[in-house]
């Protein structure tokens, strides 16, 4: 065959059309892609076969474990394959805890023995080992399929003495801020990083753009917060879900020993064994100096006081530095983690003005943000696509009752800005139980007997008890919207010098059975240390026919409370969920026209009459 010049020119303009495609195909790099303000998952990051996993240990500025050297914390990487190939450098998603190698066994004896007298010292408890676990060079697997194919690198890392990282647990102490700070401070180039625990390999993180943002659950939530609250470069936003916030709110209420629900007899120093999972022979130099002496002089189960040493573990004090964007997130029925935790928190950041979120939800212990407001969140303050987070005029995320957790209704803040507080007063006309009105109290008084045997839930359902006492709405006509914080203002005097102090907001009549919504029955509740009345750095025995006033706030909320419902304010002594649990027979006298309840309720005081008139 014969071909034409002509033929030949187009042959080879083809070819080299077709070389040059196939070559810009080889040479395209893969990059991360946005739509309507998120990061979307790109293929060329999906392939967990090819992403490079490594660990390393980041040096750190303290020395908690006392072998005089710098502690250094363990740290994995997971990141896609073009950091490596392609020279890409990627935000990170950090996710740091104490709980990635393992935690101790729930032996019996491991809890602090809550059948004991206010004020009295209980036996000394068991100390469990905790059996280390987990492999070179992955921590944790968390959060990898959810933010590497979306264009971020995951990196975790262990707490200080836990895993393979060197230090001691403190539970809240100074080192557990400072731990993360040196891994964002590692991640953006300032201070070092080596291979091994105890070499001078250095390692750098030449992949890392130097923006930072944290997540995390439970105590994986509180460390971001401890992280921020030193104002660490780098760290850009926060998500944190269901964090403790301060831990002197979560084994203590306003002067009273109480345990978090579901763990009776917990208290900080049963967490930190929980957790010990660190090098076992700085294990005794650690409990010596962490355990036996820090928290053993510090956190004071006999009188449930305030002091400094709490104050050290309360990120509310720490707030000053902080400066990264906040998205908080937690359950309106959390009774381990309670939702004040992240109320108290967002108020602050808010008041600072940080740019900040909150999503609440009706369910329990941990549920994060929809998968949409975090990409939104961290695109915006990690990737920096302008998608307008920090302006949206609605800053509250709030799961209505029988909604959906990922479909929220939006509200302009949290409180709803259309509450309004409305005190509600007790009469008491001869029948049970007693009314809850706008009308001023019946002057007299009411007295109950305090038994620990008999649970709060039993108490709410007894048409009459001496255990308790009980004033309630009329039956709702119309639904009520509560949104913020009820409170309580209770004068009583006790026959016994210490007593327990327990308010359950109940929705009546009580519903059982299997299918019964942890949003019905128990809309809030709190406890309180009469001793505390005036001060909860300091208690004082209360004198028996003396009078006292108790004021204190309840659980943050938002709930409506259906119409058919009846509100119950139940006043009784210990709690067997979550106080200590003292002989039976202490006799608490209410002054019916001295105690009050007061509630956020969304319209008010009109609001509230159009529902019981």
């Amino acid at each position: 065959m014969i071909i034409s010049p002509k033929s030949i020119s187009t042959l080879i303009i083809a070819l080299s059309i077709s070389i040059l495609s196939c070559a810009q195909d080889v040479t395209k790099k893969a990059t991360p892609i946005f739509k309507d303000g998120e990061a979307q998952i790109v293929e060329a990051f999906s392939d967990s076969d090819q992403w490079i996993r490594h660990d390393l240990w980041v040096e750190t500025e303290f020395d908690t474990d006392g072998d005089g050297q710098p502690d250094r914390m363990h740290v994995a990487v997971t990141r896609p394959e073009q950091t490596e190939t392609e020279g890409l450098k990627l935000p990170i998603i950090y996710v740091t805890s104490p709980y990635f190698a393992g935690v101790a066994a729930d032996l019996p004896g491991v809890m602090w023995d809550v059948n004991i007298e206010l004020g009295e010292s209980a036996k000394e408890r068991v100390h469990p080992e905790v059996t280390r676990r987990g492999q070179r060079p992955i921590i944790s697997n968390s959060h990898l399929r959810k933010w590497v194919p979306r264009g971020y690198i995951v990196v975790h890392s262990s707490s200080p003495g836990t895993g393979l990282s060197d230090g001691a647990p403190t539970i809240g102490g100074k080192n557990e801020s400072l731990a993360p700070k040196a891994v964002i401070d590692w991640l953006c180039g300032r201070v070092k990083g080596y291979t091994e625990r105890e070499g001078n390999e250095e390692v750098m993180a030449y992949w890392s753009t130097g923006k930072v943002g944290m997540t995390g659950t439970s105590y994986n939530g509180t460390l971001p917060l401890a992280a921020a609250t030193t104002g660490v470069e780098g760290l850009e936003a926060i998500i944190p879900i269901a964090p403790n916030t301060s831990y002197y709110h979560y084994y203590r209420s306003n002067g009273l020993v109480r345990s978090p629900g579901g763990y009776l007899g917990e208290d900080i120093d049963v967490l930190y064994d929980f957790v010990h999972s660190g090098k076992e022979e700085n294990r005794p130099y650690n409990n010596k100096t962490v355990r036996d002496t820090e928290m053993k002089n510090g956190m004071d189960r006999e009188t449930g006081d305030y002091n400094d040493f709490w104050a050290g573990r309360d990120y509310l004090n720490q707030m000053d530095n902080m400066k990264a964007a906040l998205l908080m997130s937690h359950g309106f029925n959390d009774w381990n983690v309670m939702p004040e935790h992240s109320y108290r928190i967002y108020k602050a950041a808010k008041e600072k003005g940080l740019p900040t979120q909150i999503y609440y939800h009706q369910n329990g212990h941990g549920g994060p943000p929809p998968t949409s407001m975090m990409n939104k969140w961290f695109t915006k303050y990690l990737h920096g696509i302008d998608n307008g987070v920090e302006k949206e005029e609605n800053k509250s995320y709030i799961v209505r009752e029988n909604d959906d957790p990922q479909m929220p209704t939006a509200y302009k803040d949290y409180p709803n800005p259309e509450a309004s507080h409305v005190t509600l007063n007790l009469n008491v006309v001869g029948v049970l139980p007693g009314n809850l009105t706008l009308n001023p109290g019946t002057i007299g008084f009411e007295s109950l007997t305090d038994d620990v045997t008999i649970s709060g839930s039993e108490l709410a359902k007894e048409a009459f008890s001496i255990n308790r006492l009980l004033y309630v709405t009329p039956v709702l006509k119309e639904d009520l919207h509560i949104s913020g914080l009820a409170k309580v203002s209770i004068t009583l005097s006790s026959n016994q010098p210490a007593a327990n102090l327990s308010v359950w907001l109940v929705s009546l009549p009580w519903e059982e059975g299997s299918d019964v919504k942890i949003t019905d029955n128990i809309i809030t509740r709190g406890w309180a240390d009469p001793k505390n009345h005036k001060s909860l750095t300091k208690e004082e025995d209360l004198k028996p026919g003396q009078f006292y006033t108790v004021n204190f706030d309840l659980q943050p909320d938002d709930q409506i409370i259906k119409a058919g419902q009846q509100i119950g304010f139940m006043i009784f002594s210990s709690d067997k969920e979550f106080t200590l649990h003292p002989k039976a027979g202490t006799e608490l006298t209410i002054k019916l026209d001295k105690t009050s309840l007061t509630l956020p309720i969304v319209e008010g005081l009109e609001s509230f009459k159009n529902a019981t008139n």
